[in-house]
This record gives structure tokens, sequence and C-alpha cells, in this order.
């Protein structure tokens, strides 16, 4: 619509100038022309971003007056098509009964007419300037309807998404997470069963390792489940830091974290890919490193966070049960997946102190 009104303006300019170079209107109708010309476009487009009543009725009033001079000077289809436009914008700018006051208005431009001239003239006038005005209402409730059926159909995905995940939630709760509940309580019961056994027998230690896997599994289906519910509350990136690094302690492997720089709020895709890599590898040090002691690095660079995992075991590349190499399983393929769609990068190597060092950077 506003390109609409732009050309029409800059036709009615165009025929000014047409009129003044072929000797019929004055000259002095062009620079009144070029500024009605000025007003109509960046003028109205200043005003109509501010939305402010007062700023709108002084702006009609100066196109106003600008058009209906010009339109003494040289009446014709130039100063006819100026304020056209200005009944267009009235549309826009103003409530009804103040649009229907303007429109009453442009008529009077022909009062220096005889009489009879002065009314057809007036009367075609009028109906012009009406069915702009009509037009301009129809153009600007169709796009304000077009604006609402965008918002609605944004509403009704949000909610179609958020119905899908809390299904899928509740089909991984029921399934798997029932699942892995029977298997630990089974596991349970089958260390019970063998607690006369001898002290140096392997099957309890193979159990409670089996029952310590389907614990965290268990606990990684949960924070699933939490992650695909809406609405959820998110932790701060450093307590939920704490909260792994106070499992990974739990489960033997004494864990620290500490924080360089200030905290600050990042995206949600960063924030878990920063949390995946933690956790992934910390799981990589209790299974592979062979390590006594293992620390969580997260730091708030300017322009990017990252997180570093490091231990005191076997370095990277070096042989040991289950390998802690270069390369990695299934866990570093995702996390290096989650970089790259970060536009981030991760690394696996020596720490500066001995054992494995784990990093990931993403911009945030």
């Amino acid at each position: 619509m506003l390109l609409a009104l732009t050309l029409l303006t800059g036709g009615a300019l165009l025929t000014l100038v047409l009129g003044v170079v072929g000797g019929g209107d004055p000259v002095a109708v062009l620079p009144l022309g070029a500024a009605f010309a000025l007003l109509a476009t960046l003028g109205f487009r200043w005003v109509l971003a501010r939305g402010r009543r007062g700023w709108s009725a002084a702006y009609v009033l100066v196109g106003l007056v600008l058009a209906s001079v010009v339109f003494a000077l040289a009446p014709g289809v130039g100063g006819t098509l100026f304020l056209i436009v200005l009944v267009s914008q009235c549309v826009l700018l103003l409530p009804l009964p103040a649009t229907i006051v303007v429109i009453a208005m442009v008529p009077m431009v022909h009062a220096g007419m005889p009489l009879v001239d002065g009314l057809r003239e007036g009367l075609g006038t009028l109906v012009a300037v009406v069915f702009a005005a009509v037009v301009t209402e129809l153009l600007r409730r169709e796009q304000q309807m077009r604006r609402e059926l965008a918002a609605a159909q944004e509403q009704v995905e949000h909610l179609a998404a958020a119905q899908e995940r809390n299904r899928v939630a509740r089909d991984i709760h029921d399934g798997l997470g029932h699942s892995l509940t029977v298997i630990q309580m089974q596991l349970q019961a089958a260390r019970a069963l063998l607690a006369n056994r001898s002290a140096d027998d392997p099957v309890d230690d193979v159990l409670a390792k089996a029952q310590h896997q389907s614990q965290e599994a268990l606990g990684e289906v949960r924070r699933s489940v939490g992650a695909l519910r809406e609405p959820r509350v998110v932790p701060a990136l450093g307590t939920a830091l704490h909260d792994l690094a106070a499992e990974s302690s739990a489960a033997g492997l004494p864990t620290s974290v500490r924080i360089v720089g200030d905290e600050r709020a990042i995206a949600d895709p960063a924030r878990e890919a920063l949390f995946r890599a933690a956790q992934e590898g910390l799981t990589n040090v209790r299974k592979h490193a062979g390590a006594s002691r293992a620390e969580v690095v997260l730091d708030y660079a300017a322009g990017a966070v990252r997180v570093e995992v490091r231990d005191d075991g076997r370095g990277a590349g070096e042989p040991g049960p289950g390998g802690h190499g270069e390369g990695g399983g299934v866990g570093l393929l995702g996390l290096r997946e989650r970089a790259e769609d970060l536009g981030g990068r991760l690394e696996l190597g020596r720490a500066p102190a001995g054992g494995c060092a784990l990093v990931l950077e993403v911009p945030a």
C-alpha cells in the first residue's frame, strides 16, 4: 500500500512538471509540488511509524494546505492526485470522523470557480477521494486480516508441535522409562539374592555396574521427557553443571566445576550443546580414562562460551579398556554435529597437566 501511494505521488509530481514544461502552469507550482511529494513519502512514513495522533493531525493539516495551494495554482490532474494521496493517508493515520472531515473539506478547493462549474468539479473530486478512502480502508483491513491469520496459524503450529512433543514424552516415559525401572528393580533383587556369596565373586560387581548404568539411562530418559514437555523451567548452565558434577562424584569420580567470567543468558541450543558436552565428557572419563578426579570448566569468553572436561587419567589416544582416543563413538559424533550446527568447534586432546581434555566452544 505504501509503495502504491509513493508511485501515485510520483505520478502527480510528474504531471505537474509536464504542465509547467508545456507552458500552461506557473513555475512556482514545482517547489510546492516537490515539497508535498517529500512530505507524502518521507514525512508520511516517519509519522506512521510514530503512531501519535498529534503528529498525524499536524501532518494532515500541512499536507492539506500544500495540496490546496498546488491545486489553486495548477487546477488539474496533478493537484487532484495529491488530494487523493492525502485522503488515503488520512485513512491510515486518523480515526474515521477526522477522515470524514478532511474528505468534506477537499471539494472546497473548487470554491473560486463559477457556481455550476464548481459544483460539477467539486462533486467529481468528492467521488474520487471517497473512492480512494474506501479502497484504502479495504486494503488496510485485508492486510490486518492477513497478519491476524498468520499469527493464528503460528499459534496453531506451536500448539500442534507442543502436543506432539507431549505425546513423544508420554510414550518415552510409559515405554522406555517403565522398562528401565523394571530392569533396575530386577538388578537390585538379583544383588540381594547374591548377598551371601564370597567377597571375591565378580558377579555382584557386574550387577552393580549394570544397575548404575540403568540408573543413568533412567535419569537421561527423565531429562529427555522434561525437555520435551512444555512449559519447563531451565536452570542456569552453571547450576546444571554443578548438579552434573554432584552426580558424577556420587558415582565414584570426584568432580569439580570452575566458572570463568560473568555468567550470562545464552540460547537454548547452545546451552543444550554445552551441557551435553560436559555430560558426555564425564561419562567417557568414568568409562575409559581410569582417572581419580575430573574438572569441568565453564568459560564465558567474549562472543563465545566454552565447556572443557579435564581428567588425570589416560590421555587421548592412549591404550586402555574401551579406548579413549580420537574419533570416539556415537556420543562424540553427536557432539561434533551439534558444534557444526551452531558454528562452533569440538576438540579432544591431552590436558595441560596430563590426562584428557574435551573442549566444546560455541558462539554465544
